[in-house]
């Protein structure tokens, strides 16, 4: 079972739609309680990371998906992914759930060879694959994703990058670190391709929820 964390900044109905259109069960809470019954969250969000974050931290759900994310997947969607980060400069620098390493910040609007451009990075884009045999891309070929955003993810660890776009610069599309997954575009608008990176999320959480079984059910048997 998915569960999809409501914490009021979510764009839930795509999101959901596309799960059904995978005819995976899931449920939508902003109770930790609930929540933790999961065998792997969804990260949604749509809006400023400061504002994001303060809801979190006021639902208790900061260190809640910080104690998930040591045995069970979480993949952040958009504004979801930024908030895995350490901290983020929108607004006034704010501190995020510091699950991967590096700090969000703003598209500069200004190229290397001083010209002006969109800021915000918006519309389809293609993909480069960093780390192919990631999981999330098991299967796939480098397609078009959905973007919309004003500020990225500076990473402090480049091996936590798995595809980029590029936009006047490299832009980390999709990252990760041990359970931890975020997807800067939106998977759930991305035809397709986004539909089987979301099923290959699925599928993650799916060998790891059978994994825990496996441990459990050998840890009886050897008590």
């Amino acid at each position: 079972m998915i569960g999809i964390v409501d914490y009021g900044m979510g764009n839930l109905y795509s999101l959901s739609q596309a799960l059904k259109r995978l005819e995976q069960p899931y449920f939508i809470s902003d109770e930790p309680s609930v929540l933790e019954k999961a065998d792997g969250l969804i990260l949604p969000g749509v809006g400023a990371f400061k504002d994001a974050m303060g809801l979190l931290n006021e639902k208790h759900l900061n260190e809640f998906l910080r104690k998930f994310a040591e045995t069970k997947p979480l993949l952040g969607i958009c504004l979801g992914m930024q908030l895995l980060f350490d901290e983020s400069e929108e607004g006034s620098l704010t501190k995020g759930l510091g699950l991967i390493p590096g700090r969000v910040i703003r598209f500069s609007g200004i190229s290397d060879d001083g010209a002006r451009y969109k800021v915000p990075h918006m519309g389809w884009n293609t993909l480069e694959f960093i780390t192919p045999e990631s999981p999330l891309l098991k299967g796939l070929e480098p397609g078009f994703a959905y973007f919309v955003h004003s500020y990225y993810a500076d990473l402090e660890e480049p091996a936590t990058l798995i595809a980029a776009a590029d936009y006047y610069g490299q832009v980390p599309a999709v990252v990760g670190k041990q359970n931890v997954f975020g997807a800067q575009f939106h998977p759930e608008k991305s035809g397709l391709f986004g539909e089987a990176l979301l099923k290959n999320y699925l599928q993650l959480v799916k060998q790891n929820s059978d994994l825990l079984i496996q441990n459990q059910q050998s840890g009886k048997v050897g008590s």
